[in-house]
């Protein structure tokens, strides 16, 4: 029988604990040897019949670890215990499962912010009184979640430039700037305080915008908010847009300036939101059709 992701975790731990980085292909195989799994087992399938069973099982556990912080993936496809993982390890748990990581900090703070309909914040219970339609639809929002954090994570260990042209990249996906070759020409161009590029607001470049942004850990206040309008007002602009990989506090959210500047604040969970709407750094990986029985074909019966 295929362990369920639960009873993964623990021993997904401990193969990876002496602190190396892991293939995904190796943890499964060494995974699979733990759990005494035949061929046919690994060869069972989802009902997609785009990956094994055992497979996105151990992908789970790995989730579920690393919002914990107890697992992290320095690059596509593999793992590696954190400190955080190794203390867990050396007070010897008897099991890690969803209870005990929901006793950790770091599972706690994601519970916290999670949608109420989260089904990584669900017990089998609560599942069970969904209807299918409704699991699938908080599934996707639970994919598309982790999605965010993993762009985020790899966002914030790009350099200055990279993100600086990611965000043209992104604006000139929504439709401004015209082309991308244009609309590349005019970063770190500025030279000014508190402005790293600018954008035409449409193809014709009727107007200008200009964009700050800046890969910031901590969250962004209102003083940066109004220095970046009053590098507007030395170019004599109105429009801006301050992006962030953090959030922002509320003084910046609830900070309007007297003139006629317009300001749009996208904070990093805005920026995954749409990198992911617009595929930009993103692939699609299946595509699932949901259909219902078509009453008008039996009109006539």
């Amino acid at each position: 029988m295929i362990p369920d992701f639960q009873t993964i975790m623990l021993p997904l731990l401990k193969e990876i604990s002496n602190g190396n980085e892991f293939t995904a292909k190796d943890v499964n195989s060494n995974l699979a040897d733990h759990f005494n799994l035949t061929e046919k087992q690994l060869q069972e399938m989802l009902p997609s019949g785009k990956q094994g069973v055992f497979a996105n099982r151990v992908a789970w556990a790995k989730a579920h670890l690393k919002i914990a912080g107890l697992v992290e993936s320095p690059k596509r496809g593999s793992y590696k215990i954190t400190p955080k993982g190794l203390e867990v390890l050396s007070k010897n748990p008897p099991i890690i499962n969803l209870k005990f990581l929901k006793t950790l900090p770091e599972y706690i703070e994601y519970l916290d912010s999670s949608r109420p309909g989260d089904v990584l914040n669900q017990n089998i219970e609560e599942q069970e009184s969904k209807t299918p339609e409704e699991l699938i639809e908080e599934s996707f929002l639970s994919i598309q979640k982790a999605l965010s954090q993993e762009l985020i994570t790899k966002i914030k260990s790009c350099s200055p430039y990279f993100f600086e042209n990611l965000v043209v990249e992104l604006l000139v996906k929504m439709g401004y700037g015209g082309s991308l070759s244009d609309a590349g020409k005019a970063i770190g161009k500025s030279g000014d305080e508190g402005i790293d590029g600018i954008i035409k607001e449409d193809k014709l470049g009727l107007d200008i915008i200009y964009i700050q942004a800046k890969r910031w850990e901590g969250n962004v206040g209102r003083p940066e908010i109004q220095k970046f309008v009053g590098a507007l007002a030395g170019q004599g602009a109105k429009k801006g847009i301050f992006i962030t990989t953090s959030k922002f506090t509320p003084d910046a959210l609830n900070y309007i300036p007297r003139n006629e500047t317009k300001i749009v604040l996208i904070d990093g969970e805005k920026l995954t939101r749409l990198m992911i709407e617009y595929n930009l750094g993103v692939s699609t990986q299946n595509i699932y059709e949901l259909k219902k029985m078509d009453t008008d074909y039996f009109e006539n019966e």
